[in-house]
């Protein structure tokens, strides 16, 4: 295996909780499924960008790729925990095909501070 797919990553899964006027709402607290996956590539993509208007906030862009061959289970509305951080997956996930099976996936993640 390549070098380049030695990471490991936490996908969350929300759980859905109803709040006090009946909205489904997502739940990534204690009541989250939580999916380790190996064999992932996470880098940093399309630089930061800060907001100063209203208050300090730095919104740093990510990538993940993952490794030939796999296809983890992740949705766009989950979230990734790596190295010590909460990302949030932004768009749809990248289902790369061959002509048999899916050869890999991308996701756009974004941390914000």
């Amino acid at each position: 295996m390549s070098v380049l797919y030695e990471q490991s990553v936490v996908i969350v899964r929300p759980a859905t909780t109803t709040d006090r006027y009946g909205n489904s709402r997502p739940d990534y607290g204690a009541a989250a499924e939580r999916i380790p996956v190996d064999q992932v590539n996470v880098q940093s993509s399309g630089g930061s960008t800060e907001d100063t208007d209203d208050r300090q906030i730095t919104v740093t862009g990510w990538l993940l790729i993952s490794a030939p061959g796999t296809m983890p289970d992740l949705r766009d509305t989950d979230r990734v925990e790596f190295d010590g951080q909460v990302l949030e997956v932004t768009g749809k996930v990248g289902r790369w095909p061959t002509p048999t099976a899916v050869r890999h996936i991308e996701a756009q993640l974004k941390e914000v501070d």
